[in-house]
């Protein structure tokens, strides 16, 4: 297992769990601690023992937003040279089923990061915020494209242009979030649903996320044709016969991911 600077990592049960940990810095995200994650999320969507990776912070928050710091000095053409959201765009392609944690304060890039989960799971308590606009500046990792597609331009324009905080149960409202759970339990609620997604047929989560990511962008012709395309590939998988053999059998079947 790669020993990483910001981040903690460890595989059990077919799940692969990234934890932020620069607790001292509420997570706050530099540049360095971006790459470990997406080098740690690609590591396990290659590593076929892991079936879910399950991405949680430690501490008192999730993630309070990038490292003001180490931003503070750029200028344009150095952002631009930097590439500065290189990293960020390789995160949504991780083909596995992704679930946050998230608790305490989910704000700027952590909420960005969250954003960029499949299920997001948040402790009651948990406040949300892009706080950018209050810097001079605005989201961008995706922030003001995934709020928006989620809660529709009305709602995520007051949000990004306040920079107000927001509850979890106002995301829930808006189904930003999945659910809220107790702070106490929300790791054992998290690693229940992800051990609950690691007994299912990998290949048939990987395509159901391919296609319902495209759903987001895609008209609905365009979308069903690529459901279609999915639908057919997974009746040359190995699951696809498993899973039909053991249900007319009467037994639990046993999937993997070929």
């Amino acid at each position: 297992m790669t020993v990483y600077k910001f981040i903690e990592t460890s595989v059990d049960q077919r799940i692969g769990l990234i934890e932020l940990n620069r607790p001292k810095q509420l997570n706050s995200l530099n540049r360095e601690m971006v790459r470990e994650i997406l080098e740690a999320m690609q590591s396990f969507d290659r590593n076929d023992e892991v079936r879910v990776i399950l991405l949680a912070g430690r501490g008192k928050a999730f993630s309070s937003g990038a490292d003001i710091d180490e931003m503070a000095g750029a200028d344009s053409m150095s952002l631009e040279l930097l590439n500065q959201f290189a990293d960020w765009d390789q995160i949504p392609l991780i083909k596995k089923p992704v679930i946050g944690a998230v608790h305490g304060f989910v704000f700027g890039g952590g909420f960005e990061l969250a954003l960029c989960c499949d299920i997001l799971l948040a402790a009651n308590g948990t406040e949300f915020s892009f706080p950018e606009v209050s810097l001079g500046v605005m989201p961008g990792a995706g922030g003001t494209q995934r709020l928006t597609k989620l809660v529709g331009r009305t709602k995520a324009i007051e949000w990004l242009w306040t920079g107000e905080r927001i509850k979890a149960e106002e995301l829930l409202k808006h189904r930003v979030i999945n659910r809220i759970v107790s702070a106490e339990v929300l790791h054992e609620e998290a690693l229940r649903f992800a051990e609950k997604l690691a007994g299912m047929p990998p290949l048939a989560l990987r395509m159901i996320k391919d296609s319902v990511n495209k759903a987001v962008d895609y008209s609905l012709y365009e979308g069903m044709q690529y459901e279609r395309k999915n639908f057919y590939l997974l009746f040359s998988s190995e699951d696809q016969k498993e899973g039909m053999q053991a249900f007319v059998e009467k037994r639990k079947p046993i999937y993997q991911g070929k």
